[in-house]
C-alpha cells in the first residue's frame, strides 16, 4: 500500500510513522526545509497526553504546576498544584524528532516542496511537487492525505468546502519567543498564563508560557465572528500585552504565527475518492483554548488504524464512510459544548457586557475550582460539575 502525506506536522508525521511501522510505502512532503522554523504552537499539554503519545524528553521545554488567568479587569487569579500538571513543548524540537523518527522507520521525507493536487479518483491520486527553485515532478499513491492544517490545501483544490450548517471558526494567532532574565521570568515560571477580556484583545485571548533557558512564549489569538474580517497582523495587541506585562526590554528571538480553524461538530466532508484529511485539516483543533497537537496526533492514530485495516483492499467510498464514523464516535457532547463555548466566548468578546459575563465566570471558577479540576475542565472538557454555571453563560 502506498501513501503520500502532504504536511509533516504532528498529524502528518505521526501518521507516516505509524504506517511505516507496519510496512506501508510512505512518502511525506513538507514545505519547510528546516523543522525548527515557523514553530508556531502554544503547545501546552497535560501530562497524560505526553505519556500516552510517547513524546520524548527532548521536546519538553518546561513543566508547569499552576494556572494563572488575568481577567478583563486586570485581576490575577491563580490555581496551584503540588505536582506537575502538564508540559510546554518546544514545537521545533518536537517536529525535528518526528521527522527523524519518520526517516528511521523508512519514510521518504521530501523537504522544501509544495504539493498541488493533480488528479484524484477512487483508485488513487497524484500531485505535482514543486521545489523552491521551480523544479517540478509528479508523484502518485493509492492514498493521498491532506495534513496541511488549517490551510486545507488539498481539500480546497479538490473542491471540498465546509458544511454551511457547521461553519468553521476561523482566526489568526501570532507568537513571539522572548529571552528574559531571572527578574523578568519570575512572574511566569511554573505556570501557564492566559489573558482574557477586550482590554487585552477583543474576540480572543493572550498567553505567556515558560520555556527553557529563561525564555517565554508570548502570543495572542483573534477569532472574530464570521461576518468580520480576520486582521492581517496582530503585532499591535501583542506589543501592548508585552508592554503591560513588563517584558518590553526582552530580546525577541523568533516571531511566528498562522491561521487556525475548526468546525464545532466536524460534519464537513473530509474525503474525496482517495483523498483523506487528518489533523487540523480534519477540524481536530479545539478552539476553546486553541489546543491542537494531541488531538491532531490522536486523529492520525485513528486514520492509521483504519488504513492498516482496510487500506490495502478497501474501496474509497467505504473508507470515507468508516473514517467519518470513527471521528463521530470519538466526539461526545463535551466536544460540542466546548466548541459552542469557544464560539460564544470569542465571537461575543467585544464589549463591556461580555467582559462582565466572563469576569463572573472566572470569579466562580476561582472560588470553587482547584488546579486539577481546572485542568480537567480545560483539557478533558469535564463540564459536569460546572453545568449550571456554564449553561447560564451559554444562554
Amino acid at each position: 500500500m502506498s501513501v503520500l502525506i502532504v504536511g509533516a506536522g504532528p498529524s502528518g508525521a505521526r501518521l507516516a510513522i505509524q504506517l511505516a511501522r507496519v510496512g506501508a510505502e510512505v512518502t511525506l512532503v513538507d514545505r519547510l526545509v528546516d523543522p525548527e522554523r515557523h514553530a508556531y504552537s502554544s503547545a501546552a499539554l497535560p501530562l497524560e497526553a505526553v505519556l500516552r503519545l510517547g513524546l520524548p524528553d527532548e521536546a519538553i521545554a518546561a513543566t508547569w504546576q499552576g494556572w494563572q488567568l488575568h481577567d478583563p479587569s486586570g485581576l490575577v487569579h491563580q490555581w496551584w498544584s503540588d505536582d506537575d500538571l502538564g508540559v510546554v513543548l518546544d514545537f521545533g524540537r518536537l517536529r525535528s524528532w518526528l521527522w527523524e523518527e519518520a526517516r528511521r522507520h523508512g519514510v521518504e521525507l521530501i523537504q522544501g516542496c509544495r504539493a498541488s493536487l493533480s488528479t484524484v479518483t477512487d483508485e488513487g491520486a497524484s500531485v505535482q511537487l514543486q521545489t523552491s527553485d521551480g523544479q517540478t515532478s509528479m508523484r502518485s499513491a493509492r492514498w493521498l492525505i491532506d495534513a496541511t492544517g488549517a490551510r486545507r490545501d488539498l481539500l480546497q483544490q479538490a473542491g471540498l468546502r465546509p458544511n454551511p450548517k457547521d461553519p468553521l471558526l476561523e482566526g489568526i494567532g501570532v507568537e513571539w519567543l522572548l529571552q528574559a532574565d531571572d527578574r523578568q521570568v519570575a512572574a511566569w515560571r511554573d505556570r501557564i498564563s492566559f489573558f482574557l477580556g477586550t482590554a487585552w484583545i477583543p474576540h480572543g485571548y493572550g498567553w505567556i508560557f515558560p520555556m527553557q533557558g529563561q525564555r517565554l512564549k508570548v502570543g495572542v489569538c483573534h477569532l472574530p465572528p464570521a461576518d468580520r474580517p480576520i486582521p492581517g497582523s496582530l503585532a499591535r495587541p501583542l506589543k501592548r500585552l508585552i508592554q503591560r506585562c513588563g517584558l518590553s526590554a526582552c530580546t525577541v528571538l523568533d516571531r511566528h504565527g498562522g491561521r487556525l480553524s475548526s468546525s464545532i461538530y466536524r460534519s464537513e466532508l473530509l474525503a474525496a475518492g482517495a483523498l483523506l484529511a487528518v489533523g487540523d485539516a480534519a477540524s481536530s483543533a479545539n478552539l476553546l483554548g486553541g489546543e491542537g497537537i494531541r488531538h491532531a496526533m490522536d486523529s492520525a492514530d485513528q486514520l492509521a488504524d483504519l488504513l492498516m485495516a482496510e487500506g490495502m483492499h478497501g474501496d474509497s467510498t467505504a473508507m470515507a464512510r468508516h473514517y467519518q464514523e470513527r471521528l463521530n464516535a470519538q466526539q461526545s457532547w463535551r466536544w460540542s459544548v466546548s466548541g459552542r463555548l469557544a464560539r460564544r466566548t470569542w465571537w461575543g468578546l467585544d464589549n463591556s457586557r461580555a467582559d462582565q459575563r466572563l469576569q463572573r465566570l472566572i470569579h466562580g471558577l476561582s472560588t470553587k475550582a482547584k488546579a486539577l479540576a481546572l485542568s480537567e475542565l480545560l483539557f478533558d472538557y469535564n463540564f459536569e460539575r460546572y453545568g449550571l454555571r456554564l449553561l447560564r453563560y451559554l444562554l
